[in-house]
Formats: C-alpha cells, sequence, structure tokens
C-alpha cells in the first residue's frame, strides 16, 4: 500500500484520536489529554498525528501485529512504565495471552531472559486486572 501523505494534519489528528482511543482506551487518553501542559501538548499532538495518525492508520499491518511489533519494542529497550499500558492494548486489539506469552518467549530468544522475565511479570498483573468495560 502507498503511503497516505494526502492528508491534512487536521485529518491525521483526527484518525489518530479515534485510534488512539480505539487501541489504549478512553480513560488512558482523557487522562493524557487532562495532564496536557503548554510544555507537552505538542508531544502529545506530535504523537496523536504521526504514530497514531499516520502509522496506526495507514493498513498496511494489523492492529494485532502492530501489537505484537510494540511489545517486542517496549522488551527489547526497557520501557516498562509503558508496558503494561501496551499489554492492555494488546488485548483490546484481540491478543489473547497465549499470543502475548508467545511474544515475551519469542522476545525472551531476541532481547533477552532478563528483559522476557520481567516482561512476563508485568504481564501477568495486567492480566489479572478486571476486564474494563
Amino acid at each position: 500500500m502507498t503511503e497516505r501523505t494526502d492528508r491534512t494534519d487536521d485529518e491525521r489528528r483526527a484518525a489518530g484520536m479515534r485510534v488512539r482511543r480505539e487501541v489504549l482506551g478512553d480513560a488512558h487518553v482523557d487522562r493524557a489529554e487532562a495532564g496536557k501542559s503548554e510544555f507537552t501538548a505538542p508531544f502529545q499532538d506530535f504523537i496523536t498525528r504521526y504514530a497514531w495518525g499516520e502509522v496506526w492508520t495507514n493498513g498496511v499491518l494489523d492492529r494485532r501485529t502492530r501489537s505484537c511489533m510494540v511489545l517486542t519494542a517496549m522488551v527489547a529497550k526497557g520501557h516498562w512504565e509503558e508496558l503494561a499500558m501496551h499489554v492492555r492494548a494488546a488485548v483490546r486489539n484481540g491478543l489473547s495471552e497465549e499470543e502475548i506469552r508467545e511474544v515475551f518467549l519469542q522476545a525472551a530468544v531476541y532481547c533477552g531472559v532478563p528483559a522476557a522475565n520481567k516482561a512476563f511479570g508485568i504481564a501477568q498483573r495486567v492480566l489479572a486486572e478486571p476486564v474494563p468495560e
């Protein structure tokens, strides 16, 4: 698929906010939006337009695949603060516990056993949480 460069920033922002809410949930996005300051607002706009409104909406990869990639990237880079959020997003995107486990087993081979061990611990806590309505 050809990259969509025909959209305006406003169109990317609107599409990005829709996908961001679908993937991360309204509660998370509402907290992020409420916590914006003059200093952080440009960054929030940037990730909404480009990460969510350009990359996540381009139609080349499905959301399940993207979630697998994001989980692996979080493990590889040790972004533990964001891993829980992305485990929740992966479930929202249709990944089963078994599939999330397989992502972390694969990550153990390529990113290291200690990193995967940490990821398993975080994911186990998240997956035990009640499912929000």
